[in-house]
């Protein structure tokens, strides 16, 4: 998942990154917010680097399929819906 200016104000610019999403949490917050747990990506390698923890707009994630080669990331068509947890 690409997150970037769009899901968060503290991810614009350079520090923008890739997360392989682990797990979403379920507990109640601001609506159309999300906290996500996984691993920021290097793209070079495609491997992880560190373990992150980010609260994002749920409307700004960008669900998309990395590639190493020329093609351009395929991105996910399937809407984000909102879970009403307790």
């Amino acid at each position: 998942m690409l997150i970037d200016s769009r899901a968060s104000v503290q991810f614009g610019g350079d520090r923008a990154l890739w997360l392989r999403v682990a797990s979403v949490c379920n507990k109640p917050t601001y609506h159309g917010w999300v906290w996500l747990t996984g691993y920021s990506i290097d793209l070079a390698t495609g491997k992880a680097l560190a373990r992150r923890e980010v609260f994002a707009q749920i409307a700004g994630l960008q669900i998309q399929r990395h590639t190493t080669d020329s093609a351009p990331p395929l991105k996910n068509t399937v809407p984000t819906t909102r879970r009403r947890g307790v």
